[in-house]
C-alpha cells in the first residue's frame, strides 16, 4: 500500500496558483524533488512537476521563470488513497504518463509518491520475496 511509502518522507513541499515559476524551480532544486502540488484553500488544484518548467522553457522561453504556477500546472490531478497498492499506482501512472502522484484521505493531503518511490518499494518486495522462497526451500 502506498500510504506506507509516505512514513519518513520529508514534508511535502506545495505552492500557490501565483508561485512564480523562477521560485518552484529553486523548490525542486532546493529539496530534490521534481514536482510540487499547487494548493488553495488546502485543496490540491495542479501539479507543477520539472516536466511542466521544460515544456514551458519550450513554449515560452526564458519568460517561463516569471510566469506563475497557475499558467503551467497540471490539472485536475489525479489522486490515491493510502490503501492503493504499489501494483495500481504504477499501472495509474504508466497508463496516464506522469510521475508523481498525490495521496489524499478524505479531503486530507497526506504527501506525494514519485514512480522511483513505487519501482524502489517493489524492488523491496521482489528481494523479501525471493529471500522468503530461499528460505522456504533450504529448510
Amino acid at each position: 500500500m502506498i500510504g506506507t511509502i509516505l512514513n519518513g518522507k520529508k514534508p511535502l513541499v506545495s505552492v500557490t496558483r501565483d508561485t512564480v515559476i523562477g521560485a518552484i524551480a529553486a523548490l525542486l532544486y532546493q529539496h530534490r524533488i521534481g514536482a510540487v502540488l499547487v494548493v488553495e484553500d488546502g485543496d490540491i488544484v495542479g501539479l507543477v512537476s520539472e516536466r511542466d518548467i521544460c515544456a514551458g522553457l519550450h513554449t515560452h522561453g526564458a519568460a517561463i521563470l516569471t510566469a506563475t504556477a497557475n499558467e503551467i500546472m497540471s490539472a485536475p490531478v489525479i489522486t490515491a488513497l493510502p490503501t492503493t497498492s504499489v501494483a495500481e499506482a504504477m499501472e495509474t501512472m504508466t497508463d496516464r504518463r506522469f510521475r508523481h502522484l498525490p495521496v489524499v484521505e478524505s479531503g486530507r493531503i497526506l504527501g506525494l509518491v514519485s514512480i522511483g518511490d513505487l519501482v524502489k518499494r517493489r524492488i523491496e518486495q521482489a528481494e523479501s520475496e525471493a529471500a522468503a522462497m530461499k528460505d522456504y526451500i533450504s529448510s
